[in-house]
């Protein structure tokens, strides 16, 4: 239970970071998708370990094997798995900390619930297991692309309390990706870069945003009430690891306008589209998408793993001092890019179909 997710495109992710591997069942992609599977492969690329000096040192290729659902490059329309094996995991690392609580992980929480928990890196909370969602992600990314041209790219906004100043309506991949951060801002960037290194040698870690635009986003998408799409939206973001929060449009800074100065003013439209003289909404309304882009922002925490003495107890109650060993990144939010992209595409490919189907028989 709790390990789906859509209801026409529908994912289920599997594995523990220290068990044999991760991997993702997608149902309902249509049929005769050509897919790239190499695109897939890069977005895994972007979110694995160890590609840089200020992510987590653990050393995986991430390599992605496809198991079913797929001949020719081109989708049957039945259940997509896709598998990637672990390799460079180590148990032992954890031995230390196997009946210890680390302050603001899952541990306590998975051991209260479940009676028992994989002590290994956090098994099922660990951010490994966001590589079936990416591998997902990536199919539902390729789908967009084919039946509206529609792209979905996100970047670092804010690292601790250094903030870019993005112009979100020129941004491209390139500029994301031109530095080991993911700020598109060159000297945002570097900052950022320095302050990350800054504080792991102090054995802590820092949070900061993801800022993410749909461009070219499919009208119509989302339900009224309770399957709005910004719902859909903050539930899928809220699932990542270590997210706290969620905005769209203009998110909590447009509760210090007036209703004259937020509202969207309606233009001519052009082509039978709606078209808005702002985009306070961020592209939603109503919880249906109006064809505007679509821009949200994520706030994550700092990672909870770190190697600086923490009080914390024993899962006999016992208090105790936790001095965290392994891998772990000083900052989760360069490798979260392609996370959110991912769930952002995979909402938007599941409200496409379920609106197809509701939509378009007349």
């Amino acid at each position: 239970m709790g390990s789906s997710f859509g209801n026409l495109f529908r994912i289920t992710t599997f594995g523990e970071s220290h068990g044999g591997g991760v991997g993702v069942v997608l149902e309902g992609c249509p049929p005769r998708l050509q897919i790239d599977i190499e695109e897939i492969q890069k977005e895994l690329n972007r979110r694995r370990p160890g590609q840089s000096e200020i992510t987590t040192p653990r050393q995986e290729s991430d390599q992605v094997e496809i198991l079913s659902g797929v001949i020719d490059n081109t989708t049957l329309g039945t259940p997509l798995a896709m598998l990637v094996r672990n390799k460079d995991q180590r148990p032992l690392d954890y031995g230390e900390m196997k009946n210890i609580f680390r302050p603001s992980h899952a541990d306590g929480t998975y051991q209260v619930k479940y009676g028992i928990q994989a002590s290994s890196g956090g098994g099922r909370a660990s951010a490994r297991e966001t590589i079936g969602r990416v591998a997902a992600g990536a199919v539902a990314k390729q789908l967009l692309k084919k039946v509206q041209n529609t792209e979905v790219l996100a970047w670092v906004k804010r690292i601790h309390n250094i903030e870019a100043d993005i112009d979100f309506k020129s941004v491209r991949l390139s500029d994301v990706e031109s530095n080991i951060v993911r700020c598109p801002d060159e000297l945002s960037a570097k900052l950022m870069i320095q302050r990350i290194q800054d504080i792991r040698r102090e054995g802590d870690s820092c949070g900061g945003v993801v800022e993410c635009i749909v461009r070219n986003p499919p009208a119509s998408l989302g339900m009224p009430v309770f399957d709005k799409l910004e719902a859909d939206l903050a539930k899928a973001l809220m699932s990542l690891p270590a997210t706290k929060g969620f905005e769209i449009g203009s998110g909590f800074q447009g509760t210090f306008l007036k209703g004259s100065e937020h509202n969207d003013a309606f233009l001519p439209s052009e082509n039978g589209r709606l078209k808005t003289a702002t985009n306070n909404s961020g592209g939603i309304q109503g919880g249906i998408s109006n064809g505007e882009p679509i821009v949200l922002r994520v706030g994550f925490k700092p990672t909870a793993t770190i190697s600086k003495d923490q009080k914390t107890v024993d899962s006999d109650g016992n208090e105790t001092i936790l001095s965290a060993k392994g891998r772990h990144d000083p900052c989760v939010l360069p490798r979260a890019i392609p996370m959110v992209e991912a769930m952002v595409a995979i909402v938007l490919a599941d409200h496409l179909l379920r609106n197809h189907g509701q939509c378009k028989l007349f």
